[in-house]
């Protein structure tokens, strides 16, 4: 057996690790809490107003939203502008239907080295995260990611 091949089957059998928990208020005054999704799948996007493949992205996040709020699925955008009245205006420009919280390089840090934006993770019912996503993701990966983590219909 190659070392590749050990290591892949290491890998896939390391079990998932906690996602880092906050809790911030969204733009409308709600406090959200990492911790009072559980039971649900959450797509956690890092990404700010600046981003063009971030603004392209956030469209087809309001379309998974809305086909698998039903199933489970609970979109939750990050934003890591400096700016709030800016994110404010972005999330009324595309009516975003998920809660948009204002982060900082530290709540980054703690998920990670984000370099670039945006950055998503999906994080299962029990808040450990399965996959991240650097960069623009084709969003039939990510809905290939969450479908077998859904309720069934």
């Amino acid at each position: 057996m190659t070392s590749a091949i050990v290591l892949g089957i290491l890998l896939a059998a390391t079990p998932p690790a906690q996602a880092p928990s906050f809790a911030l208020t969204d733009l409308h005054g709600q406090k959200i809490e990492l911790t009072a999704y559980r039971g649900h799948v959450v797509l956690l996007d890092f990404w700010a107003t600046w981003c063009a493949p971030c603004r392209s992205e956030i469209p087809r996040l309001i379309d998974l939203q809305t086909k698998y709020r039903a199933r489970g699925l609970r979109v939750i955008g990050i934003s890591l502008d400096d700016d709030p009245a800016a994110v404010r205006a972005f999330d009324q420009e595309f009516k975003m239907n998920y809660p948009v919280v204002i982060g900082d390089a530290a709540l980054a840090a703690r998920y990670g080295r984000i370099l670039g934006l945006p950055v998503m993770f999906v994080i299962d019912q029990d808040g450990r995260i399965r996959a991240r996503y650097d960069g623009e993701t084709d969003m039939r990966a990510i809905e290939r990611a969450i479908a077998p983590l859904l309720k069934a219909k």
